[in-house]
C-alpha cells in the first residue's frame, strides 16, 4: 500500500526506529509514547488531544522480538504544520522506557506524503500527454483540461460553527453517518458513501445534537473500548436511529470498501441484536415493546413465511396488492424506496416500525406494515395495520 493511500488526509509522515531491551507488545510501545510526552506541552498540544482532533492520525507500531530484544518501526501521520510536526518528533524521540525496559527511539525521517502524490500526478500527465499528442494530435490546451478533470476527487468539508470534517452534501441528505475523525470521513468518501460527518473528540458537538433532531442518524464507529464509549456519550445527548461498529479490533478508517458496506447493512437500532456478521456492539439495553393487541390471529397469517424469511437479515420486502413482491432493499432504505414506489399494499420488514415510516406508509395508501417490533409511543392513524414479527406467530 502507497502511504498516499494508507496516511491519506495527512500532510506530513513521522518515521522513527527504535529499540527495546526486552520483549515488548505494539500497545506497550504506544502507551510509552503517550506517557512520556504527556505533560511536556499544553494539553491541546498533547498526542491525545490530537488524535481525538485528527490533527495527528492513527500511530502504526512494525515490531519483532529476538534474543531478549525488541526493535521495529513507528510512523505517525501528521496534518500539523511542519514547525509542529518537527516538534512532534522530537518529543517521541524522548522516550527512554517501554514499560520496565530501557528504550531508544530515533528518528529517520519526516516526509511529505503529498509530494509523492504530485511526482505520480505529473508523471502520469506527461504520459498522457505523449500518447494523446501521438494518437489523437490534441492541443495542449485540451491536454491540460483533460489532466485537471481527472484530478478532481470530492473532498471533505468543515461544517457547523466546531468547523467538523464531513462530506459535501452533508446538508442536503436526510440521513447521515456520524464517525468518530476526519480519517474516517475520507475513508468513507473514498468508498462512495456520502452523508458523513465527523464528531472528532469523545464529546459530541452542538452541530451533531442539531443534526440528530432533523435527520435520521447511522453512529458508524470503531470495533474498540472507544467507540463503546462515544456510543454511550451519543445516546444519552444525540441518540442515534441505527448503530454500525467496525469488525472488533479494527477502526473505521482502516476498513476496505466491501467491509465498510457490510458493516453498514448489517446496523441495527441501538439495543437490538445485529446479525451474526455484525461487530460486537455496545451492550444496550434492548428498549421496551409497544403495547400490542391482546388477541392473536385465530388462522396463521400468510405473513409468517415472509417474517421467517427476514428474520436476522435487517433487510424489508414490498408487497402489492395482489400479495406478490415488488422489491426487496436493506431496511435503512425502505422509507426512500418507498417514495419511489406505487401500489405498494404491505410492508415488511426486519426492523422498528416508526412514526416516520407510518407517515410516509399513509401518503402511498400502504394497508399493513409488519416490523420485528414497534417503536414505544408511536401512533398509528385509521387505514393501516401495524403489526409486530410476535403478533403473527
Amino acid at each position: 500500500m502507497k502511504d498516499t493511500e494508507k496516511f491519506a488526509g495527512a500532510k506530513y509522515v513521522i518515521k522513527a526506529n527504535f529499540t527495546v531491551d526486552g520483549v515488548v507488545e505494539k500497545h506497550d510501545v504506544i502507551g510509552a509514547i503517550f506517557g512520556q510526552t504527556e505533560g511536556l506541552f499544553p494539553k491541546e498540544f498533547e498526542l491525545r488531544e490530537l488524535q481525538k482532533s485528527g490533527k495527528i492520525g492513527r500511530i502504526d507500531i512494525k515490531l519483532k522480538s529476538a534474543k531478549d530484544r525488541t526493535s521495529g518501526v513507528i510512523e505517525s501521520p501528521s496534518s500539523l504544520d511542519r514547525a509542529e510536526t518537527a516538534l512532534i518528533a522530537a518529543a517521541i524521540e524522548t522516550v527512554d522506557r517501554v514499560g520496565p525496559c530501557d528504550a531508544t527511539i530515533k528518528i529517520e525521517s519526516i516526509t511529505d506524503v503529498r509530494s509523492e502524490k504530485r511526482a505520480a500526478i505529473v508523471a502520469r500527465a506527461k504520459e498522457l500527454m505523449r500518447n494523446w499528442v501521438v494518437k489523437d494530435g490534441h492541443e495542449i490546451e485540451q491536454l491540460l483540461g483533460e489532466v485537471q478533470r481527472v484530478d478532481k476527487k470530492i473532498k471533505a468539508v468543515k461544517y457547523g460553527r466546531e468547523r467538523l470534517s464531513a462530506s459535501p452534501d452533508i446538508s442536503r441528505s436526510k440521513e447521515i453517518i456520524v464517525v468518530e475523525g476526519r480519517a474516517d470521513v475520507n475513508n468513507l468518501i473514498r468508498s462512495g458513501i456520502q452523508g458523513v460527518i465527523a464528531m472528532e473528540g469523545v464529546k459530541v458537538p452542538n452541530t451533531i445534537k442539531n443534526l440528530a433532531k432533523r435527520k435520521t442518524v447511522t453512529a458508524f464507529l470503531d470495533g474498540d473500548r472507544g467507540g463503546d464509549l462515544i456510543l454511550q456519550e451519543l445516546l444519552q445527548v444525540a441518540p442515534p436511529a441505527y448503530v454500525a461498529r467496525a469488525p472488533w479490533g479494527k477502526e473505521v478508517e482502516e476498513l476496505t470498501t466491501d467491509e465498510i458496506k457490510t458493516a453498514l447493512n448489517n446496523r441495527h437500532p441501538p439495543g437490538e441484536k445485529p446479525s451474526e456478521d455484525a461487530p460486537k456492539p455496545a451492550r444496550e439495553p434492548r428498549a421496551p415493546r409497544a403495547r400490542r393487541e391482546p388477541e392473536r390471529p385465530k388462522e396463521p397469517s400468510p405473513l409468517l413465511p415472509i417474517v421467517e424469511d427476514l428474520k436476522g437479515t435487517l433487510e424489508a420486502i414490498l408487497l402489492n396488492g395482489e400479495g406478490e413482491q415488488t422489491g426487496r432493499m436493506p431496511v435503512y432504505e425502505l422509507v426512500e424506496k418507498l417514495k419511489e414506489s406505487e401500489g405498494i399494499q404491505t410492508v415488511v420488514f426486519d426492523g422498528i416500525v416508526t412514526g416516520r415510516l407510518i407517515d410516509t406508509a399513509r401518503e402511498k395508501n400502504v394497508e399493513t406494515i409488519v416490523g420485528e417490533r414497534v417503536a414505544e409511543g408511536v401512533r398509528v392513524p385509521r387505514g393501516i395495520k401495524v403489526r409486530s414479527f410476535r403478533d403473527l406467530n
